[in-house]
This record gives structure tokens, C-alpha cells and sequence, in this order.
């Protein structure tokens, strides 16, 4: 049973989300999902190695308890604005006299493009080879069983900062949790909310978080771009916080309440009575009726702001307004109201929020917009675990983020008692 459970887990900066499953007649069933505060953890980075190690533990417990099975390892998200992705090529000879093209043929060509001058300060994280050329034949998927003489590979090199990936791992070894591995959010949660067909297309995972925004953006089946902008949901609770003058706590309840990203809808006369909200936030002085369309043209702001520095993204890699799948919405900030018509209009694209495509799941929570990172973990674990071998064209290696990762756990082991 302990060797079939394949456990996701997004270490956000305000949740920690876990979803558990389990490998069975080969397929994955979902056992559980966990959501449980996080400290020490701001903008996908640790600035607090004690408080973040506190509430992994907290959130493991919660799970354990749930499924009723120790969880030892797991499949981790890492984001963060530390996160950048860079474009490398590799070159080799194919090694066989009759020419034809192996599958240690295409590991030694994806070798050659992680060869690349990364910075002293930065690791490789992810090796995702995009496209093929045998020869003179360019656009290939999978050239393995092809003839030719040269074997040449696109890829995309997505690397993170040494000291934040370091602070990261130390911080869940801590809880003597060991990592199968670590993977990029929003390429994890692509696999539950993105099917084939739309990475084909052409498709934008947009993952707003309350203190960044992820994208992943798709074309052909293959992950074409990747960014994390260090903007979320709480910089509009923190706009309406100042708008309105009042505390934070009051603020990001009034969003959740009443906020919408579409002012246009409401009327200048409607207002809303947050006199419920100020006995439960125990403030007595403040006004008791404020402005509903103010409250909107304060969200509708930031939004556009959000929407404006993906559409930014998209203007590098030439795809603005380009992609016919459209963009997909996920996190905590996509339950705004009214943010998926804001995405349409600034994003010149369909946009829709992003559902779990993958799988049926019996656990309701696994479906909602939050979990859909942790759940894309969970199923990037089985899909590694069960493949026999790299399938490279539809799933990149998941390399391992350095040595000192395995030592830094080897080390925290002896220290046990």
C-alpha cells in the first residue's frame, strides 16, 4: 500500500496544499487533499526556514491522519520570480554504424544542451527538450528508430537560484519528508488542467497566487515559455487596504465578499453594509458603508495591471493574442469575479478557469482552483513512476536539482536520534 501512494504538494506562500494518491489496477486514485497555512514562506521563497519546517510538518500530519498512511516522500512544486527559463542546443553523431537513432542517442543530445554557461549562482532544474532535427529534417517529436547521421535537440533550460532551492530543500528534510523531485508549479499543473489537443494549439496556464502570477505557455505539445511575475491577489487586497483605509484582515474580506474585476457592471449608487464584518474584525470606527463600484475599480486596476505583464510575456516569445487553445486559470486569485472577462479583453485570447481535465476524482476539493497545482503534482508523480522509460516527447526528464540535494537529506538523517 506505502509503495503504491504517489503525494503532491504546493508549498504556496499563504497555503500549503497536499493531494495523495494512489496507484491502483494502473490507474491513479486521488485518497486525500490537505490545505493548511503557511509561514515562512513569501513570493514562492523561504524567509523563514523554522516557520516554513512548522507548517510542512503541520500540513503532513493533517494528511497523514487523513489517509492513514505514514507519507515519507513527495513530488514537490517549486515558483518563485528566482525561476527563468533559457533556450539551449545540443548537437551529436548518431552512434550506430547503421545510422538509426537510439534512445541513449537522444539522453546524450539533451547531455550536450545542458551543457550550456549556466551563472555560478543558478541550477538546472528541468532539461525539456522541445523539438527535434535528424539531418536535414526538422520538427520532429520523437526521433527515436529514425536514420540519419546528425541528431540535433531544442530545449528549454529552466533554472532557479542555488541559495533559494538550497533554503527550500532544508526546509522540507527538516521534516525527514524526502523529495522524489522537485518540479516547476506550473508545468505540474498543466498536467490536470491542459489536455493534448490544447498544448498542441497553443494554450496559456495562467496561475495567479496571492503573491505571484506563474505562466506556462504550450505550443505543439511542448512547453514553449515559462516566467513567474512577483505579483498576485494580495497586492489587491493591500490596493483595497489602502483605498479604503482600513486594516488588511478587513480588506482581503471585503474582497472575497464583494470584489469583482469588471466595474463597468456595477452602479455608482451601490453600496455595500460591511457592519457584519467590522463587529467580526472587532473595529468600531470605521464607516460602515462603502462603495461598491469603488471597491471594483480598485480590483479591476490590479487585475489589468496582472493581465498586462502576462500579455508582456507573451510579446517576447511573439505569441500575443496567438494562442487558439486560450489561457486557463488557476490558483486563488482566478475566483475573482469577473477576472476571466478581464483576461479576454487584455489577453486578446479565449480564457476560461481552469478545471481538472485529467482525471475523475471522488474528492470534490481536488476540482478546485487551488488544489489543481498540488492534484498536476500528483499526477506528474505517477507518471514518472509508471513510465518504463523517458517519454520524451511528452513528459521532460525531471532531473534533480544538484547533488547537494540527496547529501543535504543523507545528513539530516543522521542527525535523528
Amino acid at each position: 500500500m506505502r509503495d503504491n501512494l504517489i503525494v503532491g504538494l504546493d508549498i504556496g506562500s499563504t497555503y500549503i496544499r497536499l493531494v495523495a494518491g494512489q496507484h491502483k489496477d494502473d490507474e491513479l486514485q486521488i485518497i486525500g487533499a490537505i490545505e493548511s497555512p503557511s509561514e515562512g514562506i513569501s513570493k514562492g521563497v523561504i524567509n523563514s526556514i523554522e516557520d516554513a519546517t512548522t507548517s510542512i510538518s503541520r500540513c503532513l500530519e493533517k494528511a497523514e491522519r487523513m489517509v492513514g498512511l505514514p507519507i515519507v516522500s513527495a513530488w514537490v512544486g517549486i515558483s518563485g520570480s528566482h525561476i527563468k527559463s533559457e533556450k539551449s542546443r545540443g548537437v551529436i553523431a548518431v552512434s550506430r554504424s547503421d545510422g538509426e537513432v537510439t534512445e541513449d542517442d537522444v539522453e546524450r543530445t539533451i547531455e550536450a544542451a545542458r551543457a550550456l554557461s549556466v551563472p555560478p549562482n543558478y541550477e538546472i532544474l528541468h532539461v525539456i527538450p522541445t523539438r527535434y532535427a535528424v539531418d536535414n529534417q526538422t520538427d520532429i517529436k520523437d526521433p527515436v528508430g529514425m536514420i540519419g547521421v546528425r541528431l540535433e535537440a531544442e530545449t528549454l533550460i529552466i533554472q532557479g537560484l542555488t541559495a533559494q532551492i538550497k533554503n527550500f530543500t532544508k526546509a522540507i528534510y527538516r521534516t525527514e519528508l524526502n523529495i522524489e523531485d522537485l518540479v516547476l508549479s506550473s508545468l505540474a499543473s498543466a498536467e490536470a488542467v491542459i489536455t493534448n489537443k490544447q498544448k498542441d494549439l497553443g494554450a496559456l496556464l495562467l496561475n495567479i497566487g496571492s503573491s505571484t502570477t506563474s505562466i506556462a505557455v504550450f505550443e505543439e505539445g511542448e512547453l514553449l515559455h515559462t516566467a513567474v511575475l512577483p505579483i498576485g491577489s494580495e497586492h489587491i487586497t493591500a490596493d483595497i487596504a489602502i483605498g479604503l483605509r482600513c486594516p488588511i484582515n478587513l480588506a482581503e474580506r471585503i474582497k472575497i465578499k464583494y470584489a469583482t474585476a469588471v466595474s463597468k457592471e456595477i452602479n455608482k449608487k451601490d453600496e455595500i453594509d460591511i457592519s457584519d464584518l467590522l463587529k467580526e474584525e472587532e473595529l468600531g470606527d470605521d464607516e460602515e458603508v462603502i462603495s461598491r463600484k469603488y471597491v471594483a475599480e480598485i480590483a479591476e486596476a490590479r487585475v489589468e495591471e496582472i493581465m498586462e505583464k502576462v500579455d508582456d510575456e507573451l510579446k517576447k516569445i511573439d505569441r500575443s493574442g496567438m494562442l487558439p487553445a486560450g489561457a486557463f486559470l488557476i490558483g486563488g486569485g482566478a475566483k475573482l469575479p469577473g477576472i476571466v472577462e478581464v483576461a479576454k479583453n487584455k489577453l486578446r485570447l479565449p480564457a476560461s478557469l481552469g478545471v481538472n481535465r485529467s482525471m475523475a476524482s471522488t474528492i470534490d476539493k481536488v476540482n478546485d482552483p487551488t488544489f489543481l497545482t498540488a492534484l498536476g503534482l500528483c499526477i506528474w508523480g505517477n507518471q514518472m513512476s509508471t513510465s518504463k522509460k523517458h517519454s520524451w516527447g511528452k513528459l521532460p526528464s525531471a532531473k534533480f536539482v544538484g547533488d547537494f540535494a540527496g547529501k543535504m537529506g543523507n545528513w539530516f538523517k543522521k542527525l535523528k536520534p
